[in-house]
């Protein structure tokens, strides 16, 4: 706060008299007082450069407005980057139920006090369960990254194994929060993959495997957009060594796509942002965790799981938490499986009426216009001279690697061309994978219009020819 201005009307208790008053029922005299176990070295010696405070909620909206003014949106720019976070349509529905005081504003709660919350999570569970073809679903965990690691430390308790093998094309992103979270306990160790196909390398998976293995995780679609086909054979190498099968989804290609399922996986995880949530910088990101109805895995969940029961009134049921006394914030915390804070429950009712409102025909039209436009978009970019639409051989799903190396252009020059275009164009995986030069993660989705794809390969044309 700066010296000139009294107080701010936005920071309680920046009052000055207010201030004095707390001092002396605290017996300080100063506000450093509450900060005298901090080392004098790390203490900042001068106020912070800061503006004055704003006086008034009209001068607060309207100085914020000027600040998100300076944003470049895909509100007014044609955007083809996903890389984990996509462009999908959002029903208005979504918004209209989510925004609802008793589910925005409902936290933790018991059955008692949390009217509906509780039967809402539960058809939430059921209808992602139906999708991918599982038979329980945890509440949401954060994210995708969240929901990978601990369905491999789940993985890790129940063989009592410290090591998970994870595929090569792993957003590394993902990876580093895996790799975060699993530490200490469950070490990660990549399997190379197939550099024409993307496809993990099954004699490096054969090679690495072994009885100190709990668990062999993939994506599929992968990170980088390709169809991993060989899920069968994968799951297959990872029960032959005693393992777990873990894999990670896409649920917007399970339209179109086999569930994991059915080709041997026993935990599915993967992302609730397609399912109905809006892009956020720091938000619209969710986790689900699926598993086989098995005491084995069921008990090993750290978070809610809600079902349904009748209750002493015959024909009435209720919904509440099904083997509570797992989690860390049941009976005895110390004993919990892992500790859990506050998840995005209200992510996971919002995928709830995506998934309502969508029903199984919904999704399958929603996976082929995905499919559709995104092969469509690979063979007008492979009519450009230098450009290959798909870096990987076989079919993808939304997402694919166009590989730039023969323009004579690195991609960050690209990029910055489509952008003064009004064009976000794809990620530059120059860092994350630089073996493969000058190529970017595309992404493709039903809110892509076919004179949208049209104007991405008009100007990409412009700009490398």
């Amino acid at each position: 706060m700066n010296k000139g201005f009294k107080n701010h009307p936005y920071i309680p208790n920046s009052d000055p008299d207010v201030q004095a008053e707390m001092l002396r029922e605290l017996g300080l005299s100063s506000l450093e007082d509450l900060h005298a176990e901090i080392p004098e070295e790390l203490k900042l010696k001068e106020p912070l450069n800061l503006p004055e405070p704003y006086r008034s909620e009209y001068e607060l909206k309207r100085g914020i407005g000027k600040i998100m003014n300076k944003n470049i949106s895909t509100a007014e720019n044609l955007n083809f980057l996903g890389a984990g976070c996509w462009q999908h349509y959002v029903p208005a529905i979504c918004d209209e139920i989510n925004s609802r005081s008793e589910f925005l504003t409902g936290y933790a709660g018991e059955p008692y006090n949390d009217h509906g919350r509780f039967q809402s999570l539960f058809e939430y569970e059921s209808l992602l369960a139906e999708l991918i073809d599982m038979e329980v679903v945890s509440v949401p965990t954060f994210d995708w990254p969240q929901a990978a690691a601990t369905s491999l430390r789940m993985s890790s308790r129940i063989t009592n194994r410290g090591k998970a093998l994870v595929c090569g094309t792993i957003h590394p992103e993902r990876y580093l929060v895996m790799e975060n979270y699993c530490d200490p306990g469950v070490e990660l160790v990549k399997v190379a993959f197939d550099e024409k196909t993307g496809r993990m390398d099954l004699e490096d998976l054969k090679n690495k495997i072994g009885d100190d293995v709990c668990a062999v995780y993939f994506e599929n679609p992968g990170y980088l957009g390709f169809i991993e086909d060989q899920g069968e054979e994968i799951s297959a190498i990872a029960h032959e060594a005693g393992a777990i099968s873990v894999v990670g989804v896409d649920p917007s290609s399970l339209g179109v796509l086999a569930p994991p399922s059915a080709y041997g996986a026993d935990i599915v995880c993967g992302d609730l942002q397609p399912l109905g949530m809006h892009m956020n910088y720091g938000g619209g990101q969710s986790g689900f965790i699926s598993t086989r109805d098995e005491e084995k895995f069921v008990l090993e969940f750290p978070s809610r799981l809600f079902g349904v029961a009748p209750t002493i009134v015959e024909g009435e049921y209720g919904f509440g938490d099904i083997a509570y006394e797992r989690t860390s914030f049941g009976n005895l915390r110390e004993k919990g499986k892992e500790y859990v804070g506050t998840q995005t429950a209200l992510l996971g009712i919002t995928a709830g009426v995506y998934l309502s409102l969508m029903g199984p025909q919904g999704m399958y039209d929603l996976g082929q216009n995905i499919l559709q436009k995104s092969q469509y978009t690979i063979q007008e970019l492979s009519k450009i001279k230098g450009v290959k639409g798909s870096r990987f051989e076989g079919t993808g799903f939304k997402e694919f690697v166009v590989d730039f190396n023969e323009t004579g252009k690195s991609v960050k020059e690209i990029n910055e061309a489509l952008l003064e275009k009004g064009i976000f164009g794809g990620k530059d995986l120059a860092v994350e994978f630089p073996e493969m030069g000058e190529c970017a993660l595309y992404s493709v989705t039903e809110v892509h219009l076919k004179e949208d794809i049209d104007t991405l390969v008009n100007a990409l044309k412009a700009i490398v020819e």
